[in-house]
């Protein structure tokens, strides 16, 4: 680190202030240069320039050192065009982010900014830009005149405005005649951001605007301590300091304050105020120093410089003459000075030096300007809340509680386009070139939403749905054909009902398996048919309850088989009947085929060709659990996929080519002789189990879930018991309740009759 600097003060080598090398520019000759000319400085401390005619990248493109205690314009970070400016203040970046962080915390989405129209158009358009990527909108950015003129027109637009939060940046004291304006519409109430620059001045604490500005905040640079220097001016006054030219543009403020208070101009004769100080006003009492402390920090980093330039050794070992320092000092040779010195402040213990970008690292306060529910004072009081360091840019420190809003003084206020969509909608924009605009519309079938202002909405899984409100996923009801379902129940009570009336049946005919009707028409095949409808009733079971692997990869397959056996025994009874008849004919070739032999190869050949569908069936192509979750609404049917669909229609049409072989070959037999024949009884039962079977192919399209399980179900008992009913029962009749028809000789003489 340097050497200490010395005191502002303090003189060069012999003890006296390098005034000729300080020389200000506020608007003043120095009285210490009165004969320097204006170049010949090698480094002056200004502000952001009173030249308004000139762009700030004009008015600093000098070839000396400048010390800026008020630009904060970014164009100076650009080292390579303006190597000799520094300032002491942040740029205007850093406001923006500290901006930025605020509206995202509070967020306010739907903003107005009021510049100055002297300001670069780079300026307004870097800040909307800024604005608008982080997702906000700017209602509106107006540009006052340098001038002071004011279109009322402009105000008017101002209030049918719908933002609800308005930045300035912009000097406040020209925004004077459209704020007087604003101020009559009484219902006019907006929260202010103002900048560094909008912040500096004191007018609207107090007076007509304080109500106005009620409640907004500013980002002031940070101010701390300087030692001695606000006793030094509340005590001062044109009779200690004649020859201040300061002192009495400030001495001039104060009597114009003065006599405004007491309505009386006899104060403006400064020789009747005799010891009066600025301390007497208030207002100068709450005097804000963040301007003088940025210049305090120019003019002692720039004497820490010229003091090490003074204290430079020649290369003789003595030091450099004043005078001829004076002539030919390099401006340059300060600007590698002023990018190397370090100061620490004996005040504030800050420290003080120039960063990459030109400036000294500075601090932000986050101010509210509060107004008291008592109204002692019509005046605004500034609050701290908060702060914004530089040299963390991402972190804007401050405390939501500090903060007093108006009128009410905890709600924050809302400045959006539109509100905000709540869990359950999602956002549409409107046709408006305002992204920040938009409606609310429910989210899709089967999408939510889970936080506010959403722009899509979350698709549910598969095996989930929306509630009714759509904001979170509930898991879909399960649907398939259960035990406890009253469906369900019913059509297992009838399956088991079915089978042991089979059995029933099956039982009467081993008790008199020696009679003629049972001997009749082939016994076994009887028996085998009976076995088979047994497990046809049975097999129901395997489509009730929850599918599981097991019972889907049994159920077609076990139904398959078994209705395949069932009708190839009706066929085979009806060959038998066919080949009986004819076999009794002379001359007869086909009595080498009556007996049981033949029926049972054709039970056998037709039950293989169906076994050998089903294997090809399960092996390419095996049935499984799964879950269609499409069909209905909020409900998952929980259903065997059967794997390949052809397969299972292969299968049904087996049975079906079966079941028209069996109708038309005993429809031929149906005239043959009633006694030893059943034909007649086959050809109503494969009537009944082809009309089943016919009408259940659209009927089990045309539904879904648990009942297009009942439907097969359903066929599956008809057909069964069509054939129980149409072929065993008259024959269970006779057996049970016409036993003199259960001989030969009844059978015989009913036939002679």
């Amino acid at each position: 680190m340097s050497s200490p600097a010395p005191s502002p003060k303090a003189g060069g080598a012999r003890g006296e202030p390098p005034k000729c090398f300080l020389c200000g520019r506020l608007g003043h000759k120095s009285p210490h240069c009165p004969k320097q000319r204006e170049n010949a400085a090698a480094a002056e401390v200004t502000s952001s320039g009173y030249d308004v005619s000139k762009p700030p990248q004009k008015r600093y493109r000098k070839r000396r050192n400048q010390i800026s205690y008020g630009a904060t314009d970014l164009i100076f970070t650009d080292r390579r065009r303006f190597p000799y400016v520094y300032r002491m203040v942040p740029n205007d970046g850093y406001f923006h982010r500290a901006l930025i962080q605020l509206l995202k915390h509070f967020g306010w989405t739907w903003v107005g900014i009021m510049i100055a129209d002297n300001e670069a158009e780079y300026i307004k358009r870097q800040l909307i830009e800024l604005i608008t990527s982080n997702g906000m909108c700017v209602e509106y950015a107006y540009e006052f005149l340098w001038d002071s003129r004011f279109d009322k027109s402009m105000a008017k637009r101002i209030l049918r405005t719908t933002s609800r939060v308005v930045i300035i940046s912009d000097s406040t004291n020209r925004l004077l005649p459209m704020l007087r304006q604003v101020k009559i519409e009484s219902s006019f109430k907006r929260t202010w951001i103002l900048s560094v620059s909008s912040s500096v001045t004191d007018f609207i604490l107090e007076y007509e605007f304080a109500e106005l500005f009620a409640g907004s905040l500013a980002f002031p640079v940070a101010a701390r301590e300087m030692d001695g220097f606000q006793d030094f001016l509340f005590s001062a006054n044109p009779d200690r300091y004649p020859e201040d030219i300061f002192i009495q543009d400030a001495w001039l403020d104060f009597v114009s304050d003065l006599s405004t208070i007491t309505g009386s101009e006899d104060f403006l004769n400064a020789s009747s105020l005799g010891n009066e100080t600025l301390a007497s006003i208030p207002h100068y009492r709450q005097l804000d120093l963040r301007v003088p402390y940025s210049v305090y920090k120019a003019v002692y980093l720039l004497a820490q410089a010229l003091h090490v330039l003074l204290s430079e050794k020649t290369s003789h070992g003595a030091p450099t003459e004043k005078a001829r320092l004076e002539r030919e000092l390099n401006p340059w040779k300060l600007n590698h000075l002023l990018r190397k010195v370090h100061v620490t402040l004996s005040s504030s213990q800050e420290e003080i030096y120039i960063n990459k970008e030109g400036e000294a690292p500075g601090q932000y306060d986050l101010t509210n300007w509060v107004m008291f529910p008592d109204r002692r004072t019509n005046e605004l009081n500034v609050i701290t809340v908060g702060r914004y360091n530089t040299s963390n840019p991402n972190q804007l420190i401050f405390s939501d509680r500090a903060i007093v809003w108006y009128p009410n003084d905890t709600e924050i206020p809302i400045s959006v386009c539109s509100d905000s969509c709540i869990p359950g909608y999602r956002k549409v924009s409107r046709k408006v070139e305002f992204s920040c605009c938009y409606d609310c519309v429910p989210c899709e079938e089967g999408h939510i939403s889970n936080t506010t202002d959403m722009e899509t909405c979350i698709q549910c899984p598969e095996d989930q749905w929306p509630n009714d409100n759509r904001t979170i996923c509930i898991q879909k009801i399960t649907e398939f054909l259960s035990y406890e379902d009253p469906l369900g129940q019913s059509l297992a009570a009838v399956s088991v009902l079915s089978s042991l009336t089979v059995i029933s049946v099956l039982l009467i005919f081993i008790k008199y398996h020696k009679t003629p009707v049972v001997k009749a028409n082939n016994q076994t095949l009887s028996y085998s048919l009976l076995l088979s409808l047994t497990l046809s009733f049975l097999c129901c079971f395997l489509f009730i309850g929850r599918p599981q692997k097991v019972t889907c990869l049994l159920r077609q397959v076990t139904f398959g088989i078994n209705f395949t056996v069932s009708v190839s025994c009706v066929l085979a009874k009806t060959v038998t009947v066919a080949i009986a008849f004819n076999a009794t004919k002379p001359g007869s070739k086909i009595k080498k085929w009556v007996g049981t032999r033949v029926s049972l190869c054709l039970v056998l050949l037709c039950s293989l060709l169906q076994v050998g569908i089903c294997l090809v069936w399960l092996i390419s192509s095996p049935p499984f659990p799964d879950y269609d979750t499409h069909t209905y609404t909020g409900t998952m049917i929980l259903q065997c996929n059967e794997g390949s669909v052809s397969a299972f229609y292969t299968v049904i049409g087996y049975m079906g080519f079966l079941s028209g072989l069996s109708f038309i070959v005993a429809f031929l037999v149906r005239k043959l002789p009633a006694s030893f024949n059943e034909a007649q009884l086959i050809t109503f039962s494969m009537l009944v189990f082809c009309s089943v079977w016919v009408s259940f192919i659209p009927a089990y399209l045309s539904t879904k879930g648990k009942y297009m399980v009942a439907v097969e179900i359903f066929a599956i008992l008809a057909s069964s018991a069509g054939l129980l009913g149409c072929i065993f029962i008259p024959k269970c009749y006779i057996i049970l309740f016409r036993p003199e028809q259960n001989t030969r000789r009844g059978l015989t003489g009913k036939h002679l009759q």
